[in-house]
């Protein structure tokens, strides 16, 4: 869902090395049992931050992809059960995401979860995830 295109050679060349050397990244997979053929069924990619409300670290999931033919089937309930236990371990004071607002299915489950809009000040309104992109 993210870029609505496929990764470029390239990225997917620099990925794992580049995840593996950051120091803050964190990825977890959910396998299905030997009995299901053992693959690869879930991924997510997570960062830590800090907070500096709260003068706590956090969790950001970045990514989260579960195979299609698994979806519906509590991959990716695990998976946030997972990484929920190690920020929770961390001392985290929260888990953010950003979710596409037109990914009804993922803003559902995530609701479902106990997630929802990021709101410091209700009069101030919700929290908006902004980007500028920068040249390489």
């Amino acid at each position: 869902m993210g870029g609505a295109t496929s990764l470029s050679e390239e990225v997917k060349a620099a990925l794992v090395p580049g995840l593996a050397a950051s120091p803050c990244a964190f990825s977890l997979l959910a396998f299905a049992s030997d009995e299901a053929g053992g693959q690869a069924i879930g991924l997510v990619n997570c960062f830590q931050g800090f907070s500096t409300f709260a003068a706590k670290p956090l969790v950001n999931i970045h990514d989260i992809v579960v195979r299609p033919e698994w979806r519906g089937r509590g991959v990716a309930r695990a998976l946030f059960a997972a990484v929920e236990a190690i920020a929770a371990e961390r001392g985290a004071c929260k888990v953010t995401l950003e979710v596409l607002n037109g990914n009804s299915p993922a803003k559902a489950l995530y609701a479902s979860m106990g997630y929802g809009d990021y709101v410091l000040d209700p009069h101030m309104g919700n929290a908006l995830f902004w980007q500028k992109r920068l040249a390489a």
